[in-house]
């Protein structure tokens, strides 16, 4: 089956609507599903729940949606390096679901696998337990966590064939993976586009069961979150 659409347009085209729920993947700067967000943008969907490790840095990421008022609320673990984001959730204008990175792995990944709900010891004593469920094992307090069944996914791969079969590099796979799993529909960006038979199956990360639609995006851009410069050796500047 040839899952490849032309554009992230087409691709996100019948699948997207107001008020729904988003899992995207990315590690801040790495391996975010950069052309489908731009393309979710456009689409002018609002009142949007999306979750995500983070939300992009100022110009970059889902803080393209952040600036245009389409998301309502976040599921994160980390919300630094991104000035409106801040900005929006200290003047009451964004919901924050606050969420240990881990938990937030977990929650993905159970959701993924039709788990829905889980109990950790992440949180308990602090703020994250506030409201939740509360029970006791081996003389250990735990708290409940639901998982995280998302709507639509969004994903970023190196490589990918036209089957959905997918490969990540590096950092990021971190959460892509189980982004992945986590949406009913799974809508994959791939650097790299082969034929079926091409990938060997000992390198897949996401088999293609799990990704309905595929858009090619063979020149992302390469940002650098930060920067940094060493002197040299010799004594001068790198």
């Amino acid at each position: 089956m040839n899952k490849v659409f032309e554009s992230a347009e087409a691709a996100l085209s019948g699948v997207v609507r107001d008020g729904m729920t988003l899992a995207v993947g990315g590690f801040g700067l790495c391996g975010v599903p950069e052309t489908l967000i731009l393309a979710l943008r456009d689409s002018g969907v609002r009142d949007l729940t999306v979750a995500s490790n983070n939300a992009g840095a100022d110009g970059f990421a889902l803080w393209e949606l952040l600036q245009t008022r389409q998301i309502r609320k976040m599921i994160s673990s980390y919300v630094g390096e991104n000035a409106e984001f801040a900005r929006q959730y200290l003047a009451g204008e964004l919901e924050l679901e606050f969420t240990p990175q881990g938990t937030l792995a977990e929650r993905l990944r159970a959701g993924g696998a039709g788990i829905p709900g889980f109990y950790t010891r992440t949180g308990v004593g602090t703020l994250i337990a506030e409201g939740k469920e509360h029970h006791d094992f081996d003389g250990q307090t735990y708290i409940l966590e639901r998982g995280i069944m998302a709507d639509v996914a969004l994903v970023k791969a190196w490589k990918g064939d036209r089957a959905g079969n997918l490969v990540y590099r590096k950092t990021a796979r971190n959460f892509n993976p189980l982004v992945a799993t986590a949406g009913c529909v799974t809508v994959a960006e791939v650097e790299h586009l082969v034929e079926v038979g091409e990938l060997d199956p000992d390198h897949v990360h996401t088999p293609g069961i799990f990704v309905q639609r595929i858009v090619h995006d063979p020149e992302p851009r390469k940002l650098i979150e930060k920067r940094t410069v060493r002197t040299a050796d010799n004594g001068g500047d790198a």
